[in-house]
């Protein structure tokens, strides 16, 4: 049985950094699978991802006490995950169902190596869906009066599900600052993104009256600045004059479950590092 693990850190670029790390990698007997780094210039930050079999459950305690020596010499920010964990999501959604529909389905059918915890959602339309695929479902009506308690239930159940990741899959609620600093880091949510930018109601019907050519949609952390958390996945697609509303808003619903999907695995497969306000994504 393979031991496989994943190493992710950054620190100050300097010489000797990928040297020192797979001395140790290869000093405690661990083959290398995979290995991506990048340094960035202008942060004058150095980026390392890399994939490795380890012998044996022995050798991680190991491999722990060389990671916290070096990162004392060179002043990493690092994490070792263990390859075979399979993240756990919870998935929050409103009235808009695609992107919900879309992990459901790659989750499913094993295109998505995760597991879908749960599903919350302000109402009760996806209910039959998430019982369909097994998938407990809790509805959280939430309105001016309840928001803070609604908040805690959804803090509750991260705790309690043992959450790794929550997906906002067209969620229609603006996250409070306090639930987006609980959730810093482990919170992904996908919108719209024109050229230019459409806000409020019906933004493919807006983008439509201003004949847009392009469409697409972002995947980003969720931060208190709302929909400007560091950017994940981004995609387009172009459109001409003939297409009505209608075809807008079905391309965009395909944008947005494809560019959400790919966030995900990205972030499952420990592939993103933070770079100040922007991000390093290993493909």
């Amino acid at each position: 049985m393979r031991h496989d693990h994943i190493l992710t850190l950054s620190c100050p670029d300097r010489t000797g950094i990928v040297y020192r790390v797979t001395e140790l990698l290869y000093e405690t007997g661990c083959n290398i699978l995979d290995a991506q780094q990048f340094g960035d210039e202008e942060s004058g930050r150095f980026f390392l991802r890399v994939h490795f079999d380890v012998p044996g459950p022995a050798e991680i305690d190991v491999l722990h006490e060389g990671f916290e020596s070096l990162a004392e010499v060179f002043g990493m920010d690092w994490q070792l995950h263990d390859g075979r964990h399979r993240a756990r999501l919870m998935v929050l959604v409103s009235r808009q169902g695609h992107c919900l529909n879309d992990l459901l389905f790659r989750v499913h059918s094993r295109q998505l190596p995760v597991q879908i915890a749960c599903i919350v959602s302000n109402h009760e339309d996806f209910a039959p869906l998430a019982q369909s695929y097994g998938v407990p479902f809790h509805h959280l009506p939430v309105s001016s009066g309840n928001r803070i308690a609604q908040e805690r239930r959804i803090i509750d159940l991260v705790d309690r599900e043992e959450i790794d990741l929550v997906v906002l899959a067209r969620y229609m609620q603006i996250l409070s600052p306090d639930l987006c600093d609980a959730l810093a880091g482990r919170a992904i949510n996908i919108h719209h993104s024109f050229l230019p930018s459409f806000k409020g109601a019906k933004p493919y019907h807006q983008a439509h009256q201003r004949g847009v050519k392009i469409i697409g949609a972002t995947a980003h952390y969720v931060t208190r600045d709302l929909d400007e958390g560091p950017i994940i996945e981004q995609d387009v697609a172009r459109v001409d004059h003939a297409m009505t509303p209608k075809e807008l808003v079905r391309m965009g619903s395909d944008v947005e479950s494809l560019v959400l999907a790919r966030a995900v695995r990205r972030h499952v497969e420990h592939r993103i590092l933070l770079n100040g306000h922007r991000t390093v994504v290993f493909r």
